[in-house]
């Protein structure tokens, strides 16, 4: 593989001949390296990678790892992903070898990120010190599985931040009916939030919903899509899983609600968006509304949270609440456990019924 200089550009550039999956030969040419030092450094981690070498850098296998979940992951999920491998991975492992970095490097990275604080000085959440560590765990998952690596020095190190942050945040009815008065003075926005809070949607599937979306004769509505805006632009995906595509039964006044407020929308066509509020500009209403009511701010996914509190208040199992909120599995809706009431009484005073007084005859 054999370095060159352009003397057009001054500049060096690399040559390299490989084997591709079928066998054939293939030649590929990479340019722009400022030096011949640069250019003959890519030589040899690509020579590396071509080998799956776990001497090349932990740089050179993000990149065959990223190579990997780009054709996997739907491109919100790619973006949040390559945003934290870029800005707070990489910066740290990218020159060392791969085989060499050992639990202790680990360490010594996570006490760097629990040091380092958000763009308003506050220390990051233990759910984002969380989020870091296990993206830094599947890129050695990765390499322990397909590429050999002999163990994970992340999984060895253990986790960094608390397991929970905090007791989960949501709204009692009471709570919402006060903060929906605040939102009845903006048409549209007030319609977003009700969509939220009582049928637990998340909120980009909110956001891409249409009129067609919805039957007002069986008083439903279609999840069959999300809203995500990427790299700048407006952009429809499939919803976040399988099970996320639903039909969701309305309440009558909200039927009401959505019919009423779409019938005032002349022009607004069957596939257009109905709610063309940015994600920024809903947190920014939920602000006003919490300061006008004086109710506790919570999270705009809170409110999903909310509704399945309120269905667990009202006596619904845990499968139908999965079922109408998304949940892939039932064990996600039971991470609520703690809400739904004890049966404990219950269940002695059946076994008080079931015995009754056998002895006592």
């Amino acid at each position: 593989m054999p370095v060159y200089k352009d003397k057009s550009r001054g500049t060096w550039y690399v040559v390299t001949r490989y084997k591709d999956w079928t066998g054939k030969l293939r030649t590929t040419t990479k340019r722009g390296f400022k030096s011949k030092v640069e250019a003959k450094r890519y030589e040899v981690e690509f020579a590396e990678k071509k080998d799956n070498s776990l001497s090349m850098t932990f740089r050179s296998f993000v990149e065959i790892y990223m190579d990997s979940m780009e054709k996997r992951l739907k491109e919100n999920t790619l973006q949040t992903k390559v945003a934290i491998i870029e800005k707070k991975i990489l910066p740290y492992f990218k020159d060392k070898k791969l085989c060499e970095i050992t639990p202790t490097d680990v360490i010594s990275w996570q006490n760097e990120m629990m040091k380092q604080t958000t763009k308003t000085d506050k220390e990051f959440s233990p759910t984002y010190l969380k989020t870091l560590h296990n993206q830094l765990s599947a890129i050695f998952n990765y390499a322990v599985r397909y590429y050999g690596l002999s163990s994970n020095p992340a999984r060895v190190a253990g986790n960094m931040g608390k397991e929970t942050n905090g007791e989960m945040q949501f709204w009692t009815k009471e709570e919402y009916m006060i903060f929906s008065k605040a939102m009845m003075k903006k048409d549209g926005i007030f319609q977003a939030f009700e969509m939220l809070y009582w049928c637990g949607l998340r909120l980009g599937e909110m956001l891409a919903l249409t009129p067609s979306d919805f039957d007002f004769n069986k008083k439903t509505v279609r999840i069959n899509k999300s809203y995500q805006r990427i790299k700048g632009e407006d952009v429809i995906t499939d919803p976040k899983t399988i099970k996320s595509n639903r039909v969701v039964q309305m309440p009558d006044f909200l039927a009401d609600e959505m019919e009423d407020y779409l019938s005032r929308q002349y022009e607004l066509k069957p596939n257009n968006r109905i709610f063309t509020v940015t994600k920024s500009g809903m947190h920014h209403e939920m602000d006003r509304g919490c300061r006008e009511t004086g109710v506790k701010r919570i999270r705009i996914h809170d409110l999903r949270h909310s509704h399945v509190s309120l269905l667990i208040e009202m006596g619904f199992s845990a499968v139908d609440i999965a079922n109408r909120v998304g949940h892939e599995s039932v064990k996600i809706t039971y991470r609520y456990a703690h809400m739904f009431p004890s049966k404990d009484k219950a269940i002695a005073d059946k076994l008080t019924d079931f015995r009754g007084g056998a002895f006592n005859e």
